[in-house]
């Protein structure tokens, strides 16, 4: 092989490896722009919040006793931020671009928590793992908590259901137990109307909690 033909060769081979060197680096950068759009480019969900019940009648009884609640048991398809709808009785989805602040259980012991503090007739209240020497737990489990569409509608039926146990302590014997439930159709199918339901749907079961609760305690 001549010595002109081995650098021209040569030159070949450089060009080659230069070309590839580029197309590498090509790749991995609109790789690393795909997988920015597919992970980091959705839009940010919104964040909903719920209210405390803050009325009561006058028959609440004055309680000296320490309640503590618990965080509300969930089955995994509600113990989410997320919130949940069912458009069928084997199904459970969710609104897309739309969250609540909190676990849908944690939220709901915040809420109970200030709503008896709400009532103004309980000497104190607490959430589990608060150190307080508690006389009751309040032991609950969230069976429903989704907005369900029925019959083709676009407008959801928004379904609450609690069940609460109220234990002695520190026996811990269960003195009474009951399940407490509201349904509300929506105002609309905005996201907001859905939100303004499951707030009044969830009072509604707040209250006959409090209420109930309140009426045992000794």
């Amino acid at each position: 092989m001549t010595i002109a033909r081995a650098i021209n060769l040569a030159h070949v081979r450089t060009r080659a490896l230069a070309v590839m060197l580029v197309l590498t680096l090509t790749v991995g950068v609109t790789g690393c722009s795909l997988s920015g759009m597919l992970a980091g480019d959705s839009p940010t969900p919104k964040l909903f919040v719920l209210t405390p019940k803050s009325t009561f009648g006058n028959d609440i009884p004055h309680v000296k006793a320490q309640l503590v609640v618990e965080i509300p048991v969930a089955s995994e398809g509600l113990n989410t931020h997320r919130i949940a709808l069912r458009d069928s009785p084997l199904t459970l989805d969710y609104f897309a671009g739309a969250r609540w602040t909190e676990r849908a259980p944690l939220l709901v012991q915040t809420l109970l928590v200030e709503s008896f503090e709400n009532t103004n007739k309980i000497v104190s209240v607490a959430r589990q793992g608060i150190d307080l020497r508690a006389d009751y737990v309040l032991k609950t489990e969230l069976r429903e908590f989704q907005a369900e569409y029925t019959g083709g509608s676009n407008i959801p039926e928004i379904w609450v259901r609690l069940n609460a146990k109220l234990v002695r302590m520190p026996a811990r014997v269960i003195v009474a137990s009951q399940n407490f439930e509201a349904r509300l159709t929506s105002g609309g199918a905005a996201m907001i109307d859905i939100i303004f339901a499951f707030d009044e749907t969830l009072n509604k079961v707040l209250k006959k909690s409090v209420v109930w609760t309140m009426h045992r305690l000794r």
